[in-house]
Order: C-alpha cells, then structure tokens, then sequence
C-alpha cells in the first residue's frame, strides 16, 4: 500500500511538473521581463517622426500599438467595407497597422498603392483596398519592398528594437521594449482567441521567423 501511495505521488508529481512546464512555455503563466538596460542595449530611436506629434517613429508605433491592445481586441478574422475593424474584433496584423497608423503610416493606403504598381510582386492578384493590409503575404511583400530589412537571427539582441515588426509564417507582431531572462525580445501580437496576454515571450519557442522590419 505504502509503495503505491508513493508511485502515485510521483505520478501526480510528475504529471503537475510537466502541466507548469508547458503553461509557462505557452505563456500562460507570466514570463519575467527585462529592458535593454538590463543587458547593457542602447534603445534605438528613430530619427523620423513622420507625423510630426513630437515623438519619434519607433517610439511612436510602440505607444500605438498598445494603445490599440489596450482595447482588448476579441480574435475573429472578419472583412470590413472601411478597412479598418470598428467592432472590438480583430486579427494578428491590425496589431500592426493600428501601431503604424497611429504614427502616420495608413497601410491600407500604402499596400493598396504598392499592389496596384507592382502587380507582379503579388502574383498579379487583384487588389482590394479593405483586406489586402490585413494580409500577412502582402505585408512580407510591402516590407521587404518598403522598409529596412533586419537579421532574423534572435540571438542578436541587440539588433532587436521594441518597435520593429516581426513576421513568421502566417503571423506577424511587433516587437515588445521587454526581454526575456536571456535578452531575447518579446512580442505584441493577437494569435488567437485562447491567447491570455497580447505581449508574450515568443520569439524565443518559434522557429518560423521570416521577416524582420524598421520602418525608418
């Protein structure tokens, strides 16, 4: 009795270990966070601010964008007549155009001029003005024509600025100013509708990075 009174400790034990190991690792339990000083980083600032509020782009994309999550976005993928969601409901890339709008980067303007004169680049696909922004094979597109392409390699943090846009295969966020224990960046983004915290350490369990991005 006493020797399976133990086994089923351990099993318990084992079972609770394995259930914390894999919350933590998905981010339902908190990840400690860090900044740039804690490792010794210099936060980048930009030197355009394309919309003249008096803070610079890098600083401002960050402040939009969570600002824009402040808003508790629900997850569901929906078309708009107006482009922009205007229901509390949202997807993985209006993280990202809400953040470069709020500092004077209209993507559903930008795309849609991009697509339009270079219709090749998107596999000759006709553009529609309302979701083609919303789409992250278009903004891999734009961003590799548009902005300054970056290492996707994560172990250079210090080339990883709270700011910048990351994207993955079939996902994009923008980079977090927080760092994990090992000065890998987070990230704010909107995955899905199970998703508990909109900043998470993710960068540091994805393999799939295909594209990172400063606007200016």
């Amino acid at each position: 009795m006493k020797k399976r009174f133990i086994t089923f400790i351990i099993v318990i034990a084992s079972v609770s270990a394995v259930g914390i190991y894999l919350l933590y690792r998905f981010n339902f339990i908190p990840h400690a966070k860090y900044t740039d000083k804690d490792f010794g980083i210099t936060s980048y600032k930009s030197s355009v601010d394309k919309d003249n509020d008096g803070l610079d782009d890098q600083t401002d994309i960050l402040n939009n964008v969570k600002a824009y999550l402040s808003t508790k976005p629900k997850y569901k993928s929906k078309y708009y007549e107006d482009g922009y969601p205007d229901d509390q409901y949202g997807v993985c890339t209006d993280v990202v155009a809400n953040g470069l709008k709020g500092a004077g980067y209209d993507l559903m303007e930008l795309v849609f001029e991009h697509k339009s004169a270079n219709p090749l680049k998107y596999n000759n696909e006709k553009p529609d003005k309302n979701i083609d922004f919303r789409r992250v094979r278009n903004l891999k597109i734009f961003f590799d024509e548009t902005a300054i392409s970056l290492t996707t390699d994560i172990k250079k943090i210090d080339e990883w600025q709270g700011g910048d846009i990351v994207v993955f295969n079939g996902h994009i966020g923008i980079v977090s100013e927080h760092r994990n224990k090992n000065g890998v960046s987070f990230v704010y983004h909107h995955a899905n509708p199970f998703q508990r915290y909109y900043e998470e350490d993710v960068l540091s369990i994805r393999d799939d990075v295909i594209g990172h991005y400063r606007v200016s």
